[in-house]
């Protein structure tokens, strides 16, 4: 019986230790939502600890946080404003042309010996024309499946309003919070652990920093290249560069691609010819000397770990994930970093042994110690 019952404990440990840790994946499984919230607010909280840092040098903390926030939840009213008007205005010059712009094609079709024969076998045109003549009825439509998306609009607000509270929070008490977690860490560990969530604060704050400037260039210089194209809707597409340029490796690849499909609409092949010409010049530029002088200093990932860690984090939680991605790594890469150098340290000091400690001057060694003691003669 002697040998039989430690086996049944450590059955019994396994098992319960098994269920345990397939109860706390279900729970977290369960909370999966709103723990990707505290992720996103905690690591938002972090890029905006440096504007309310800037701002409590000139007014109470209280209101520099309420400031930082001000400017942030105003950020996307303004693009909103910029770029729904036109969509909307286009949008609706389009279903109300749409039947001239399918006669149009039609007629060019009728001129063309070779296109007329596809038409006559496929009549691809005609099919075209029936449906333009019914998009303008097809408004009404619209109207109704953007009702349909309201449940969709007013749960990613509640989301987005949660985020916020929860970011606001950690900005006030954050460092409190830390401060104490420190402090019943063993003295030891304390200068390590104060290290790790400094370079950890400043690496995410110097990412998002360096993103925001990154992005705002592309938008610009887009902006300005269209103005000067003629392109039309140069300010939507600019906003739609910037936001696209936040995705890191293929943010800035995408955007080039729509506002391309843009060009073609306008003086075709010129200006679309141009435009590639520019995007590829200025991604080759951003790649190799705006990203790295902005980047340099606030994250040192290498850039395979980028990859995956964008893939990763893009299949994981879309967009948010994305953008998440990089701050996460770098992250991950400062802890282990930390453990790394903790754990070496304690393995060399383990073989140097304990430190030998020299007798006071003046006094005679303890026996034993195999040291020669003053001379009696």
């Amino acid at each position: 019986m002697s040998r039989r019952e430690p086996a049944a404990a450590t059955i019994l440990r396994a098992t319960l230790i098994i269920v345990a840790v397939a109860l706390t994946l279900y729970v977290v499984w369960l909370l999966r939502r709103p723990i990707g919230w505290v992720i996103i607010a905690g690591f938002l909280a972090i890029a905006l600890t440096g504007p309310v840092n800037i701002l409590s040098r000139v007014m109470p903390r209280k209101l520099a946080i309420a400031a930082t926030y001000l400017g942030v939840i105003a950020i996307p009213f303004l693009l909103a404003a910029i770029v729904i008007p036109p969509i909307v205005t286009e949008a609706t010059d389009l279903a109300e042309h749409a039947p001239q712009y399918a006669q149009d094609l039609q007629n060019w079709v009728n001129e063309n010996e070779r296109l007329r024969e596809l038409e006559e076998d496929y009549g691809v045109v005609t099919k075209l024309r029936e449906e333009a003549q019914k998009l303008p009825a097809r408004i009404g439509d619209a109207a109704s499946a953007l009702g349909d998306l309201g449940v969709g609009l007013v749960n990613s607000i509640f989301a987005l309003v949660t985020i916020l509270i929860l970011s606001v929070f950690l900005v006030a008490s954050g460092p409190m919070w830390v401060q104490r977690l420190v402090e019943l860490q063993p003295a030891e560990h304390r200068a390590r652990l104060e290290r790790a969530f400094s370079r950890i604060g400043r690496a995410v704050a110097a990412y998002v920093a360096g993103a925001v400037i990154q992005a705002t260039i592309a938008g610009v210089t887009t902006f300005i290249v269209l103005t000067i194209l003629g392109v039309p809707f140069a300010a939507p597409l600019a906003v739609l560069t910037a936001l696209l340029d936040l995705v890191p490796l293929v943010g800035a690849t995408i955007a080039a691609i729509a506002v391309g499909f843009v060009t073609v609409f306008e003086d075709f092949p010129t200006i679309t010819i141009i435009w590639v010409i520019w995007a590829i010049v200025y991604q080759q530029v951003e790649n190799s000397v705006i990203q790295p002088q902005i980047q340099k200093r606030a994250v040192d990932v290498h850039a395979f770990i980028v990859l995956v860690a964008v893939l990763f984090g893009s299949t994981l939680f879309g967009i948010v994930g994305a953008l998440l991605a990089i701050p996460v790594a770098a992250t991950i890469q400062i802890t282990v970093r930390e453990l790394w150098q903790y754990r070496k340290e304690v393995r060399e000091r383990n073989e140097q042994g304990p430190p030998i400690l020299e007798p006071p001057p003046g006094r005679e060694p303890p026996p034993g110690t195999g040291m020669a003691g003053p001379s009696t003669t």
